[in-house]
Parts: C-alpha cells; structure tokens; sequence
C-alpha cells in the first residue's frame, strides 16, 4: 500500500496528535510561519509523493487564518504530488450563513466549499454541520459525523430520574430527534425569535417538560445567549434539571459570563475547538472516532455503519 501521512494545522495540533495516537502513526511535520504582515508561509518538510495524506484543521476564531492556513497547505501538499488530500475539519467555519435567509446578503458556506475544491482537496471529513444542506456545496465526498455518538454514553451514565431531550430551536429538530430516538427518548422543542445574529428571545416550549431532566441538543454553543435563555424557559416550565450538549464550544463574547449566571446546570461538548477550562463545562474527546473514520476513509470502508448499530 501507499500508506498515508496525517499533518495539522495550527488550531488542531494536540487533536490531531491524538488522532495519530490513536492510530499508532507519527504526526508528520510541515513548518507554519507567518510573514511580518501576516501572511501565511507553508512548508512541507518530509515526502508525500504518492501518499494519500489528511490535513486536521478546524477553521473557528481566527476563522480566516484557520481557513487560509488549510487551504495552502492543501495546494502546498498538491504541488508536492500527494496522491489524494483529504481535510479533516471537527469544526467547518463559515457554516452559519448556508442560504439566502434576507436580500442582498451571501450564501458563505458555499463560497467556502468552493475555495476547498479549487485548493485541491479531495474529500472533506466534518462534525456536526450547522445544516445538512452544506454537504450538497461540494462536488466531492463529504462524511458529516454526528456528534451525538459523543454524548449517548455520558449521558447513560448520568442515570437521569425523567430525561427528556430538547431542541433549543425549530432548526435543530432534526438533529434532536436522532438523539431522542437513539436514547429511546421523549422530546420537546424550545421555539425562540432570533431579532439578529448572537441575540435570541425565547418565546415558548412545544411540549411538556414539568418534572423532567431536559438535555438540549445543539451543533455549537456560541455566546450561550440562546442555550441560557431556552434552560430559564424550561424551567420556568417546570423542568428539574436542564443540562446542554453542544458540539462545537465556539464560546465566543460574553459566553462564559452567559454560561456562569444562567439555569443551565452543565455544559456537554467536545474538543472540536479548543475551550478554556471551566466548572461547568464538560468536555468529551471525539480524537478516537476521527481516528477510525480516517483509518476507514484509507481502507475504503463503511463510515456509516459507525452510526448505524
């Protein structure tokens, strides 16, 4: 075989170091650097001829160096003959504006997809898309992993009296759902109006919460203004305990803040982005399940059935 070589960005070098531990294989080594103005310099400093290589780069804050940075040293890797780039990315940036929600406004995550595909990258491994729609961007293979695989075991052993999932949004249904069913849960919806982007008014609970232990489901926390919001709701309505799993811990302005004064009794991520450490947030590693999905991807086998037993 070919083999294959496992290179990092900047904003995911220890998650992609315990992906190679994983995977018993080194992390192969290519120099960042940055000119005096900013700019970006990559170099590769061992051979990829021939090799089918994977790049793990999430693209959050500074979303537009992470991004920048991945797509050079995509075209840096195409240039050097790789056989085939696949980009890992935990967390897919620019994923929030995927349609034309006003006028005169862009569709971000596509433009995105297609810097990707002009870069040279050949297949594209994520968690949890903010829309499951951005998959049909692309023109080359996409596996969106679900994050809720990460959860299901911790929140088992919570051994919770009532638990009952719930989506803190009308657009999260989907993606609540999965959960619920594969808990063998109940689930409610929490229906907010969002005025602007980072502010959210919580209106009312689509369901009946009273007595029960209610785990929100969600793709990103952000500022925690909606997740903080949605737990005083819940119970208001008469929930004991709200707890939140959100994949990716943007935590972006005044989230801890937010996430230190509010209901919401724990905070269930992972280590897509990089958080600081913090009491109430409880943060799981995904590093093993990237590992098999990119030892699948080289050998050509299922991704799916990973979520499928």
């Amino acid at each position: 075989m070919r083999g294959y070589k496992i290179f990092a960005g900047s904003s995911s070098r220890e998650f992609a170091m315990e992906v190679c531990k994983h995977l018993d294989v080194p992390l192969s080594k290519a120099e960042i650097k940055r000119f005096s103005d900013g700019e970006i310099s990559v170099q590769i400093s061992e051979s990829v001829r021939g090799r089918d290589v994977f790049i793990i780069q999430s693209t959050g804050s500074p979303s537009n160096d992470n991004l920048m940075e991945l797509l050079i040293m995509t075209d840096a890797l195409r240039r050097s003959s790789a056989s085939s780039i696949t980009a890992v990315v935990p967390y897919f940036g620019y994923a929030r504006q995927d349609r034309k929600a006003a006028p005169r406004v862009p569709i971000t995550a596509r433009l995105v997809a297609d810097m990707y595909e002009t870069a040279g990258i050949d297949r594209v491994v994520t968690m949890d898309l903010h829309a499951g729609q951005i998959q049909g961007f692309f023109d080359i293979p996409v596996d969106n992993l679900y994050g809720a695989i990460a959860f299901q075991d911790y929140i088992r052993s919570k051994n919770l009296p009532n638990p009952m999932i719930a989506s803190p949004d009308i657009g999260g249904v989907a993606r609540a759902r999965y959960f619920a069913k594969n808990l063998g849960m109940e689930m409610v919806i929490v229906d907010k109006r969002r005025e602007k982007a980072n502010e959210s008014e919580v209106m009312n609970i689509i369901g009946d919460v009273e007595g029960k232990d209610v785990i929100m489901i969600d793709d990103m926390v952000d500022t925690a203004g909606t997740m903080v919001k949605a737990a005083a709701a819940l119970k208001a309505n008469g929930a004991t305990s709200v707890m939140a799993c959100a994949t990716h811990a943007v935590l972006s302005g005044n989230a801890y803040e937010n996430l230190s004064r509010g209901d919401l009794d724990e905070l269930i991520t992972t280590d897509t982005l990089v958080s600081r450490p913090d009491n109430c947030i409880k943060v799981l590693s995904v590093a093993p399940l990237f590992a098999e999905v990119i030892r699948r991807v080289y050998h050509n086998e299922s991704v799916n059935s990973l979520f499928s037993q």
